[in-house]
C-alpha cells in the first residue's frame, strides 16, 4: 500500500474521530444546560464536578488570549466599517452580543488560519509526500482555518434564530395574558423575559435586551425597530412594527398581539405541512436504493435460483 493511501486513510480517520469528540462535546455541553435548567427550576444549587473550575480557567485564559489579538488587529484598521458592520450584524444575529464577540471572532479566525498550517507542517515534517501533496496540505489547512469560524458562526445562527421563530407564539401568548393584566408594554416584555428564561432562553435574551433599550432610549420605537434587525427574522420584525403602530397610533395592545400570534401559529403550521410534503419525494431515493432490491431478490431470487440450476 503507498504513503498517499495511507495517509489518506489516516487524514479521514482524524477528521471522524475530531467530529466525534465535537459532537460528544456537543451533547455533553446540552446535557449539563438541560441539568442546569432542572436544578434552578427545583431550586437546587449546582455541583460542580471535580476539575471544571480549573478547566474553565484555561478556556476562559485562552479566550482572552484570542481576544485581546482580536482587538489588536481591529485597532490596526485593516477591517473596513462595512465588514465590521457586516460581522456584528452576523454575529448579532447568531445570539453573540458580547462586547468582544467581534474580537473574538477575528482573533479565532487569524489564529486558525496562522496555526493549522503550521501544525500540519509540524506533523508532515519527516513524511515525504509525492509532487505538489506536501504544499497543498498546509494550504488546505490554511483555508480550513479561515472558512472554519465562519462555517460554525452560520451553523449557530441558523439554530438560533430556529429557536427564536420557534419560541415566539408562546412569548406572544404571554405578552397577550400580561396586556389584558393591565400591564404596560415595557413591564410586559420585561414580565415575558423573566418567565421564559428556562423554557426559551434565546427569546427571554432578546427580549430583555429590548427591554433595557427600552428603559434607556428616548425614543421607544427605535428599541421596538432594533429588535427585528438585531435578530434578523422576519416574525420580528413583524412584532417589532405592530408595537410601533400600538404605541404610535393608540391601538389596543391586546388585540395587535393576539391577531399576531394566530398568525404566527398559522405561519407555523404552514411551514410544518410543506415539510411533510417534501417526505414523499425525499423517501423516493431511498426507497430505489434499498427497499426494491430486497423486493425484488425476495420475489425474483426462487425463479433465478431455480433457472441457474437448470442450466447448470
Amino acid at each position: 500500500m503507498s504513503r498517499t493511501v495511507i495517509l489518506s486513510f489516516g487524514g479521514v480517520f482524524a477528521v471522524l474521530m475530531l467530529s466525534s469528540g465535537l459532537l460528544m462535546l456537543r451533547q455533553m455541553k446540552q446535557q449539563e444546560r438541560f441539568t442546569a435548567r432542572v436544578r434552578a427550576i427545583h431550586g437546587q444549587r449546582q455541583v460542580g464536578t471535580p476539575g471544571a473550575a480549573e478547566s474553565r480557567a484555561m478556556w476562559a485564559a485562552l479566550m482572552g488570549a484570542i481576544t485581546r489579538f482580536g482587538q489588536v488587529v481591529l485597532r490596526s484598521g485593516l477591517l473596513s466599517q462595512k465588514t465590521r458592520a457586516d460581522l456584528e450584524t452576523t454575529l448579532t444575529s447568531a445570539g453573540y452580543n458580547a462586547a468582544n464577540g467581534l474580537a473574538m471572532f477575528v482573533g479565532a479566525k487569524i489564529v486558525l488560519a496562522i496555526g493549522l498550517p503550521l501544525v500540519a507542517l509540524g506533523a508532515l515534517h519527516n513524511v515525504a509526500l509525492p509532487g505538489m501533496l506536501g504544499l497543498a496540505v498546509p494550504v488546505g489547512a490554511g483555508a480550513i482555518g479561515l472558512i472554519l469560524p465562519d462555517w460554525l458562526i452560520g451553523k449557530k445562527r441558523k439554530r438560533h434564530q430556529a429557536a427564536l421563530e420557534d419560541g415566539l407564539p408562546d412569548a406572544l401568548d404571554m405578552m397577550v395574558i400580561c396586556a389584558q393584566a393591565g400591564l404596560g408594554l415595557g413591564a410586559t416584555i420585561v414580565r415575558v423575559s423573566i418567565e421564559l428564561q428556562n423554557a426559551r432562553w434565546e427569546v427571554a435574551q432578546e427580549l430583555g435586551q429590548t427591554a433595557n433599550e427600552l428603559q434607556v432610549l428616548s425614543d421607544a420605537r427605535i428599541a421596538l425597530t432594533n429588535l427585528g434587525v438585531r435578530t434578523g427574522v422576519d416574525s420580528y420584525k413583524r412584532l417589532g412594527a405592530t408595537l410601533v403602530q400600538t404605541t404610535q397610533y393608540g391601538t389596543p395592545l391586546t388585540d395587535s398581539l393576539r391577531i399576531l400570534a394566530a398568525e404566527m401559529r398559522q405561519d407555523m403550521l404552514t411551514r410544518f405541512e410543506a415539510r411533510a410534503a417534501r417526505l414523499p419525494v425525499m423517501l423516493t431515493l431511498p426507497t430505489i436504493l434499498f427497499i426494491l432490491p430486497c423486493v425484488f431478490l425476495i420475489a425474483a431470487g426462487p425463479a433465478i435460483i431455480q433457472v441457474m440450476r437448470a442450466f447448470a
